[in-house]
């Protein structure tokens, strides 16, 4: 199967984690990291993101731990827009947490325009942090957290 998701990944943290091994759960993965111009855009919060390189590198040797565990290959792409190559071919299955859901009906809607077979949208949940909120990039850039969601 080809699974593809998505995603900024600054910093990663164990939700992040999550997606990723269902991801390689599944098959084959293909990562959609926000480009630097889109990045922003992606977010509610205003906090400062690491250039694409850096984001890339960090993203890579994440998921290289994956791809040895499970035996599966991936590719890391740059994602220029809210759609991105989800709505290209050869995919079978888009993951995503709760808050990108609707994101994921909006890439089927498209799909469907392109004459193409809608993804299986997995949705992983939430990991929470040991307060019980969200683990989340923003509250580790913010030092409420850690990328385990230990409170610091």
């Amino acid at each position: 199967m080809q699974v593809v998701l998505g995603g900024t990944f600054d910093p990663i943290h164990d939700g992040h984690r999550a997606l990723f091994e269902r991801a390689f759960e599944l098959g084959d993965v293909t990562v959609g990291l926000t480009s630097d111009e889109f990045a922003p855009e992606t977010r509610s919060e205003a906090r400062p993101v690491r250039p694409f390189p850096e984001r890339k590198a960090t993203l890579e040797a994440e998921l290289e731990s994956f791809a040895t565990e499970y035996d599966r290959s991936y590719e890391v792409r740059k994602l220029e827009e809210p759609t991105g190559i989800a709505t290209e071919p050869g995919f079978d299955v888009l993951i995503v947490s709760p808050e990108t859901q609707k994101g994921a009906e909006i890439v089927n809607e498209v799909r469907a325009e392109k004459g193409l077979d809608p993804l299986e949208i997995e949705v992983v949940p939430h990991v929470v942090a040991e307060d019980g909120d969200i683990i989340s990039s923003t509250r580790i850039v913010n030092g409420e957290i850690d990328e385990h969601g230990n409170l610091v």
